[in-house]
């Protein structure tokens, strides 16, 4: 967590900066990139891993138009996992449910000192909103086995996020972002803990953006 935080602290920091360097170099004609890109975000943040898919559409230099949806695990901040090496597995003691945020979110990215910097390096801010589904399903069974007993709850949530695409390339796209996503179930809240329950929620994601513009 105190890594997240720190990256999130020092990225608007590094943009300032690489802003500056831009202002120095040589004006050159700014590159017109295809309108469409599509692909896959690879995320890591407090819930573990994740795994998400995009579709971005440019209005102008400047403003992008997209929808995301991803999924990753949410766990408690309470959460310990301990290796038991009598069996091999891992277990996390009090753990009830795993549970499995799902968000699609549809929102504006917005390109910062596109004037000032060159086109290899594309900072944005951005943010979005949408549904959100929570698949949970308990955790003293299989993990495959567990999906039986899966239960789905339904919630509404977004993000705001800041990041830079990084290259010239007219096919594909590399970037890379650090997002704050917060949650809110609708109706009764759902439990990863044992007498914990969770209704409001949010969770810091750095993920890595790979695409293809056409």
């Amino acid at each position: 967590m105190k890594t997240l935080m720190l990256i999130l602290l020092l990225l608007p920091i590094s943009l300032i900066t690489a802003q500056k360097i831009g202002e120095m170099a040589p004006e050159k004609p700014p590159i017109v990139f295809p309108l469409n890109t599509w692909g896959a975000d690879i995320m890591f943040g407090d819930g573990g891993f994740g795994l998400g898919t995009f579709y971005r559409r440019n209005f102008s230099q400047e403003l992008t138009g997209f929808f995301d949806f991803s999924i990753s695990e949410i766990k408690d901040d309470r959460e310990v996992d301990y290796y038991d090496y009598y069996t091999g597995t891992t277990y996390s003691p009090f753990k009830s449910n795993r549970a499995f945020l799902m968000p699609l979110n549809f929102g504006i990215q917005y390109r910062l000192f596109s004037e000032s910097l060159t086109d290899s390096f594309r900072p944005y801010i951005a943010a979005a909103i949408g549904p959100n589904f929570i698949v949970t399903t308990p955790y003293n069974e299989e993990f495959f086995n567990s999906f039986k007993w899966a239960k789905l709850r339904y919630a509404v949530g977004g993000y705001i996020g800041i990041g830079a695409n990084i290259g010239e390339s007219k096919s594909s796209l590399l970037g890379l972002s650090v997002r704050y996503y917060y949650t809110s179930v609708i109706g009764d809240g759902f439990k990863t803990m044992i007498a914990t329950e969770k209704k409001n929620f949010g969770q810091i994601f750095i993920s890595l953006n790979l695409g293809v513009m056409y």
